[in-house]
């Protein structure tokens, strides 16, 4: 929902613990995703590129905060973004397993 998204990175106490890029199989294809994992939960985000070009501007002057990784940044800068998949999903309900390669 776009009215409760505004706040679900507003905690001055949510730690960043880790972030990357991971390709999520979705019964018949993959989907390009970016996680965020907090320390109380897990945020999917799907990525997406901007197809417009930027009518003769410089997209290096885009400001883009330097607390993201460099791949990001750099993403975010080719004018690419994020969008929230689903709903963040909390720690205490997350079950992890490893899964030989396909």
């Amino acid at each position: 929902r776009e009215n409760s998204s505004e706040n679900i990175l507003s905690s001055a106490n949510r730690l960043l613990l880790h972030e990357g890029r991971l390709m999520l199989a979705e019964s018949t294809r993959l989907l390009d995703v970016y996680l965020f994992l907090f320390d109380d939960f897990l945020l999917i985000t799907k990525i997406k590129r901007n197809k417009k070009k930027y009518g003769g501007s410089d997209t290096s002057l885009i400001p883009v905060s330097p607390s993201l990784t460099p791949e990001l940044q750099s993403f975010i800068k080719e004018g690419g973004f994020c969008t929230v998949l689903d709903q963040p999903i909390p720690l205490d309900r997350l079950v992890l397993k490893n899964v030989e390669p396909i």
